[in-house]
């Protein structure tokens, strides 16, 4: 089905909102034929700027009522900005483990691989499925059981079992749903990060967060709808593309900014020496009164845009300090994230940060935790990861919920696919590596709408293909769009000829992990 065909049921109406000039036609018979079509493109685009700059000033939803979103080739594409139907959740926090985690490892508890150590990958497990070229040349596929202990943790359920690498993780188990079923098409890095951000494995498709920010609006006039923070792991680095959390065809405001540990936390933010306060505003003001003059001359939407975003940056002057001041926080808290909330860029840094974001009602929150990416010595290089982020993606758990604000937050924990059953290199029991696996890989959610205490769908007893429940990225994409009270085949965009979606032609509602 094609994504037009998907969109039937959307409204079909082509009208455009009144332009921001009267006497547009007597104008536009004044201009050259090139200024002509430039001028049509940016008037056919005004309704988007309006919208663009309500948003950024912190209306939101409220600007539906501007009339339709149009594209970059000025079609409607039939959608105004806000939920569908009733939300469940309002924000999104998005801890994505760059490199891909060991499920088996970590989640998939397979007990029984301890007496198939060294074995043979069985040809019927394998079924002809395409490997990397890392792992091509090898003459075998020795099958590396787990070298850690797995203990059972308290859930809804009969319990869940997580490896002793995360002891606080399993200590909110009861808050979590963890999906074993998740697979992708991808199986390199670079196209598997794209796809789980933008649903598409080529760049240039907007991010989740940007498709949020585009489809709810922001609910804090002084922030970004979408921040994004780093935390450089250990081992092996997989470069991170500032397109991950790009905005791609839609308007610019929407991409994810970038918060830095360090003295500026945003780049330039920060007024040089001897400017005041009251210089910057006066500055702003006369800026501005030029701005709309080139907007009255041009109709170009983007002229709007800047305006909005230099206010914007304006008042994070004063909102981002007060975010990075921890000094608020009490004792107890500081504890409850680990030693290393004090190093500023750290895991546990980033995720009370988060939590910070979240009480101000930033839409999406996103935590990039590089180094998951273990071809080899995978034992040494997990257990230090694992301590990296366990003590502080639980502790980000319980504040949310001490503080009521776990109800309406999605909080997902996720890499880019799984790692295989067979070792990559030398094997031994104390030492392996693994591949790159596609077929099936395991992330945990909580909060906002989400089922707790639940485990959704089964692999085989190598953790190698799923036998239950599959859930694919566009799946998952449609479910937590879902919850924020989005249908993923409404919220589109039209660029280049056609309506673009997060879920592009898939992705099904997974009912059974929503509370």
């Amino acid at each position: 089905m094609s994504s037009r065909e998907s969109h039937s049921s959307m409204p079909s109406s082509r009208s455009i909102s009144a332009t921001p000039a009267d006497g547009l036609e007597e104008y536009l018979l004044n201009l050259t034929r090139r200024r002509f079509f430039g001028s049509m493109a940016s008037t056919i685009g005004a309704g988007l700027g309006g919208i663009a700059l309500s948003q950024l000033m912190g209306t939101g939803a409220a600007s539906a009522a501007q009339g339709p979103v149009l594209g970059v080739d000025g079609l409607p594409a039939g959608f105004t900005p806000g939920p569908h139907f009733a939300p469940k959740a309002k924000r999104v926090i998005y801890l994505h483990m760059e490199g891909a985690p060991s499920q088996l490892d970590l989640y998939d508890y397979k007990p029984q691989l301890d007496a198939r150590f060294n074995e043979e990958l069985p040809a019927s497990i394998r079924n002809g499925q395409r490997i990397t070229t890392m792992t091509s040349g090898q003459s075998r596929f020795p099958v590396a059981p787990t070298k850690f202990r797995f203990d059972r943790h308290a859930n809804n359920e009969d319990g869940v079992y997580l490896s002793e690498l995360l002891p606080h993780t399993g200590s909110v188990a009861k808050e979590l749903c963890f999906i074993n079923s998740m697979h992708t098409q991808a199986i390199n890095h670079e196209p598997g990060i794209t796809f789980f951000q933008t649903g598409s494995e080529q760049p240039g498709r907007p991010s989740f967060g940007s498709w949020m920010s585009y489809g709810l609006g922001s609910m804090n006039s002084n922030l970004p709808s979408f921040v994004v923070m780093i935390t450089q792991g250990i081992g092996n680095m997989q470069a991170l593309s500032a397109r991950f959390w790009g905005s791609g065809f839609l308007p610019s405001e929407h991409q994810g900014c970038r918060l830095r540990s360090g003295r500026d936390p945003v780049l330039y933010l920060r007024d040089p020496d001897g400017v005041s306060r009251e210089d910057r505003r006066r500055m702003l003001d006369l800026v501005g009164q030029l701005n709309e003059e080139e907007f009255a001359e041009s109709l170009d939407p983007e002229v709007r845009a800047r305006v909005a975003q230099h206010e914007m940056a304006y008042r994070m002057q004063m909102s981002v300090p007060e975010l990075t001041d921890f000094s608020t926080e009490d004792a107890a808290t500081l504890e409850m994230y680990g030693p290393d909330v004090h190093k500023p860029g750290s895991f546990a840094a980033n995720c009370l940060l988060a939590r910070r974001l979240a009480e101000r009602d930033v839409r999406f929150i996103q935590l990039y935790m590089r180094g998951w990416d273990q071809h080899g010595n995978l034992p040494g290089e997990l257990s230090a990861q694992a301590k990296a982020v366990d003590q502080a993606q639980a502790a980000l758990v319980t504040d949310l919920k001490r503080r009521g604000l776990l109800d309406d937050t999605l909080v997902l924990w996720a890499g880019e696919f799984g790692r295989t059953v067979y070792s990559q290199g030398q094997l031994s029991r104390e030492n392996y590596g693994r591949d790159h696996h596609p077929r099936c890989f395991s992330v945990w959610a909580a909060g906002g709408g989400i089922k707790p205490g639940v485990s959704w769908g089964k692999t085989d007893d190598f953790s190698y293909n799923i036998v239950e429940n599959p859930v694919e990225v566009h799946d998952l994409h449609a479910t937590l769009l879902h919850l924020l009270g989005l249908d993923h085949k409404r919220i589109v965009y039209r660029a280049q000829g056609r309506d673009y979606r997060l879920t592009d032609v898939k992705g099904e509602v997974v009912h059974g992990i929503m509370a």
